[in-house]
């Protein structure tokens, strides 16, 4: 039961860390399914949802025709990229969006690829849950589509390989059933989880800059990665701990997930 404790056992390592305890506390976000705009595609050749009243996220996303108008931000904290970093600052900020950007992408295509294969059988409840946690994917991607244009990051050179890697790993281990797929997910979204925590810190740690870019792109993150982390759950309420040699395929799935993360940061 490692894995499900994750979010109780970073909360338990951060109290010896107080400066950082009260940011990194979780949030549940779930709520109902997204609504999609009409128009428009990620990179990853999914909907753009509408924005969510009161989420970091909302900035960079379409807001609903219906809803009130959203709370205004300075246009310099979604329209324009720091200017006096340092080198240091610079590269961290631009790994940060390049591998997360590739990460999302990723994880859109591994439940694209659950999807397409549960979405074949009978049990229809489990086709829903992977639509379900693909359409929060589907806002990652979209808003990191945004992030790395506005900061002016080059995307990472192997997207086309982790399109088929992420569509491979989702389908592959869907053929092995409900629990192996979950599985997959319990694995990539503890990695995930963790790299958005040590993003945060890294941000707190290493960017004392006034531009408003930097905060939000923080809050974003944190945003992000409780979605991840309820992605988590609910792979393990699906009986991902279950499935045959669970310790193994876990394992092997976040080696992956983690040498993943090191290439993009740089390729």
């Amino acid at each position: 039961m490692a894995m499900r404790s994750f979010a109780s056992t970073s909360t338990l390592l951060l109290r010896a860390r107080p400066c950082t305890f009260t940011l990194l506390c979780r949030h549940h976000s779930s709520g109902p399914p997204p609504i999609f705009a009409p128009s428009g595609s990620t990179s990853a050749h999914t909907e753009i949802p509408y924005a969510e009243p009161n989420l970091a996220s909302s900035a960079y996303l379409p807001p609903q025709p219906s809803a009130p108008p959203p709370e205004q931000l300075s246009p310099e904290a979604t329209q324009s990229t720091p200017l006096d970093l340092t080198p240091e600052q610079r590269r961290l900020l631009e790994e940060i969006i390049r591998v997360d950007q590739a990460g999302e992408l990723g994880a859109n295509l591994i439940y694209q690829g659950q999807h397409a294969v549960f979405a074949r059988g009978k049990d229809k409840k489990l086709a829903d849950i992977v639509q379900h946690m693909w359409d929060g994917e589907k806002k990652h991607i979209a808003v990191f589509d945004k992030l790395i244009t506005q900061h002016d990051v080059r995307p990472t050179a192997l997207y086309p390989l982790w399109k088929v890697a992420g569509f491979a790993l989702g389908a592959g281990t869907a053929l092995l059933g409900k629990r192996a797929a979950m599985a997959c997910t319990e694995a990539v979204e503890t990695v995930i989880g963790e790299h958005y925590n040590s993003q945060v810190e890294a941000l707190l740690r290493t960017f004392p800059t006034n531009h408003p870019s930097i905060p939000l792109l923080r809050q974003i993150l944190q945003e992000f990665r409780d979605d991840e982390l309820e992605h988590l759950d609910t792979a393990v309420e699906n009986e991902s701990q279950m499935t045959p040699h669970h310790a193994l395929l876990s394992a092997l799935i976040a080696a992956g997930c983690r040498g993943a993360i090191g290439v993009s940061e740089r390729v």
